[in-house]
């Protein structure tokens, strides 16, 4: 079976084990009430984004780390948010997404065997996060410890552009 059937196969067994678990507990309630809906409704999207990764292990094919590591990244946004009852963070915590979509990509890049340009491509995309979180979360006020120590952010940042500057342009980190 080839990688693109496989993929789909897995998929669908997937597709099928969680639909016959939500049939299950409309069925069957009790089967359901260890899970507080009201609270970890967003472990659901953790779960989808695991998952995902989980069939790209299994079927060999790419492509699925970048939506896994986003999915999972939003899930545990909304998470936080709904842990602690603080929806207004979301003016600032959006900013991580870029951060996701990096970490996909340097998942994807040591699973595709293209290892150095996932790595720079994705720490890239990780630190214009980092850089537009640092921006956002002071300006809107993220809260008093960040406002006194996101200077060091700043500090980390402009160090590894600093170091940056010094490697040679052919390492085969660029495109």
């Amino acid at each position: 079976m080839d990688q693109q059937r496989r993929s789909r196969f897995l998929l669908g067994v997937l597709m099928i084990l969680a639909g016959g678990w939500l049939l299950a507990v409309r069925f069957y309630p009790p089967l359901g009430e260890w899970l507080d809906f009201e609270f970890l409704w967003p472990a659901y999207l953790i779960a989808a984004g695991v998952l995902l990764f989980i069939l790209e292990l299994l079927s060999g094919a790419s492509g699925m780390a970048v939506p896994a590591t986003l999915i999972t990244g939003i899930g545990f946004i909304l998470y936080w948010q709904v842990l602690h009852d603080d929806w207004t963070s979301w003016s600032y915590l959006w900013t991580l997404i870029p951060g996701f979509v990096g970490l996909g990509v340097v998942i994807e890049g040591l699973l595709g065997g293209w290892w150095r340009k996932g790595l720079a491509r994705g720490v890239n995309l990780m630190l214009i996060s980092l850089g537009l979180f640092v921006l956002f979360a002071y300006i809107l006020g993220a809260g008093k410890g960040f406002q006194t120590y996101w200077p060091v952010l700043l500090i980390l940042f402009g160090l590894w552009l600093s170091l940056r500057s010094f490697r040679s342009p052919g390492n085969g980190a660029s495109d």
